[in-house]
C-alpha cells in the first residue's frame, strides 16, 4: 500500500506493533507497521512515510538512519522519467537538509531509495529527490559499486517478484565531518539489506561500504543482515516470524545470490 505524504510521529513510539499516527495538513494518516521490509522503529524517532518508501530522518544529523520499500517486478517495469533534481520536502516541518549545504562540497547526493526503483509513478519519483533521502555520499561509490547494488537490486525485484531493501548510512568516529551551514553529517559508509522470498522460504543478504573511492566489489562487501544490524544497531526486517528471524538474518550465500 503506497501513502500519499510524508509525515513526523510525535507520539512515543515503543515498538514496531504500534500503530503510528501524526497530526497533518492533510488530517490523519497511519503507517502500514507490519510491512515487511520496517525496522524496529524506536521512541520519539522521526518517520517520514512516501509513496514509496519510508525514512526514518535524523534530525540532528540532517541524513537519514534508515529507508526502507518494497520493490515489485510491475514497478521496475515502469517508465516514469527522473526527476530534474533534488529540493526539500516542503511538507516536513522539522530540520533538514538544504540543496546548499552540498554545493561544492565534494559530496554527492547519494540516493537512499533509489529514482530508478521509482518509475512507477511519478509522484513517487520526485519524493525521491527530497533531501531526506539523500546522504553526502563519495562520487566514485555513488557512480560504481553502489550503482551496481542498486541494479542487482531491480534484477532480483525482477526474478523473485518482489524484494524487501532498508539500506541507509552509517557514522561511527565521523572520519568526514559535516558539510554546509547546517552541518550536514558525511556518513563513514553505507549499508544495504535485502529480503527476498522463494516458495515459503525467506532467505536475506547484506552489503557493507565504506564511504570512499576505494575499489569495493559486491562479492568483498557482502554481510549478513545480523552482522548490518550489530553495526547500525537498529533491529532490520522486524516483521520477520520471531521463528525464522534469527535464521534467515544469520545466513547468506552470494553465490545463490549472484546466480
Amino acid at each position: 500500500m503506497r501513502l500519499r505524504r510524508c509525515f513526523m510521529v510525535f507520539s512515543a513510539l515503543m515498538a514496531v506493533s504500534m500503530a503510528m499516527m501524526a497530526q497533518v495538513d492533510l488530517g490523519e494518516l497511519r503507517l502500514n507497521d507490519k510491512l515487511m521490509e520496517l525496522p524496529v522503529i524506536g521512541e520519539s524517532e522521526t518517520v517520514l512515510v512516501y509513496n514509496g518508501f519510508v525514512v526514518n530522518y535524523n534530525t540532528q544529523r540532517l541524513i537519514p538512519n534508515w529507508v526502507a520499500y518494497e520493490l515489485t517486478a510491475e514497478e521496475v517495469a515502469g517508465d516514469v522519467p527522473r526527476a530534474r533534481g533534488f529540493s526539500m520536502d516542503l511538507g516536513f516541518n522539522g530540520q533538514q537538509a538544504m540543496r546548499e549545504d552540498y554545493s561544492n562540497s565534494g559530496w554527492d547526493k547519494g540516493h537512499m531509495a533509489p529514482s530508478a526503483d521509482m518509475k512507477w509513478s511519478q509522484e513517487a519519483m520526485n519524493e525521491s529527490f527530497y533531501l531526506t533521502n539523500v546522504c553526502p555520499q563519495n562520487h566514485v561509490l555513488n557512480g560504481r559499486d553502489w550503482h551496481t547494488l542498486e541494479k542487482h537490486v531491480r534484477k532480483w525485484a525482477v526474478e523473485y517478484g518482489r524484494v524487501w531493501v532498508v539500506c541507509g548510512p552509517y557514522v561511527y568516529g565521523n572520519r568526514y565531518g559535516t558539510i554546509g551551514d547546517r552541518k550536514v553529517v558525511v556518513p563513514d559508509g553505507f549499508f544495504k539489506a535485502v529480503l527476498r522470498k522463494i516458495g515459503d522460504d525467506y532467505q536475506s543478504i547484506a552489503f557493507v561500504f565504506e564511504n570512499d573511492s576505494s575499489m569495493q566489489p559486491l562479492s568483498k562487501s557482502v554481510v549478513s543482515v545480523n552482522d548490518v544490524e550489530a553495526l547500525v544497531g537498529y533491529d532490520l526486517f522486524t516483521n520477520l516470524n520471531d521463528e525464522i528471524e534469527e535464521m534467515v538474518e544469520a545466513q547468506y550465500n552470494w553465490e545463490e545470490w549472484s546466480k
